[in-house]
């Protein structure tokens, strides 16, 4: 056991728009909810309208967590193209200082009871230098928490992403099938099983689709998370 495992949670996503962010938002309310003091952490967000403001994805984090965290500690990276970090900071020729990113990191993990840091797109996404978003998970030492879409091609993505975190050395508290629609199509009625039968890491759960504002989402999301039939293997890494 790691000495920071239940200090946080690092969660990635196989690609975009897999509802990550909804997830370690619902994740950060659900804790919040009981009490903890929770810290949340996005080293970067792109596609960020007002660079000079929180972008969405981090915002969604702050509100989840009740956080009293400035802006800078929370998302300390901000930019306007919808591309991976490193490319987006040399389009605007800025430089991402990856070791104080690691320290911030680090610092927010020390000054709260329970961390919840949010990747930008999969493990394989270039950071910074040479970097990818898998060294900067290995770097901050929190198991993953690897969210999943249900329909087509989460099979091939799911298990490279996981293959891919064995590979780095890399803690995997689980996974999670998002957004599950009501009318399932064949893939989507199998995923769970055919996933479940090709890993050795954790099927947490699967969390059905919600609608409404981003901020309802999170509410419905969080109260899925509380009736996981698995949530005490979860609560394994949970304070």
């Amino acid at each position: 056991m790691s000495a920071t495992r239940n200090r946080g949670l690092f969660i990635t996503g196989t690609d975009t728009g897999v509802g990550k962010s909804l997830v370690a938002a619902a994740l950060a309310k659900m804790l919040k909810e009981r009490g903890i003091h929770v810290g949340v952490f996005k080293p970067a967000e792109t596609g960020v309208a007002d660079a000079g403001s929180l972008g969405p994805d981090a915002a969604l984090l702050k509100w989840a967590a009740g956080s009293k965290q400035t802006d800078e500690q929370i998302c300390p990276y901000r930019f306007r193209d919808p591309l991976a970090p490193a490319v987006a900071a040399s389009r605007e020729q800025v430089r991402i200082d990856y070791s104080n990113l690691v320290e911030q990191a680090r610092l927010t993990i020390d000054r709260h009871d329970f961390t919840i840091i949010e990747g930008a797109g999969g493990l394989m996404v270039p950071l910074a230098g040479g970097l990818l978003m898998a060294d900067f998970a290995r770097a901050v030492s929190l198991p993953l928490l690897l969210v999943c879409r249900p329909n087509l091609g989460t099979i091939n993505h799911s298990l490279l992403s996981l293959f891919f975190a064995k590979a780095m050395d890399l803690e995997v508290a689980g996974y999670l099938i998002n957004n599950m629609p009501p009318i399932k199509t064949a893939a989507e009625e199998t995923v769970a099983h055919s996933l479940a039968s090709l890993t050795t890491a954790e099927l947490l759960g699967i969390l059905d689709s919600v609608g409404g504002t981003e901020q309802e989402k999170v509410v419905r999301l969080a109260e899925q998370l509380k009736k996981l039939p698995t949530l005490p293997l979860l609560q394994g890494y949970l304070p």
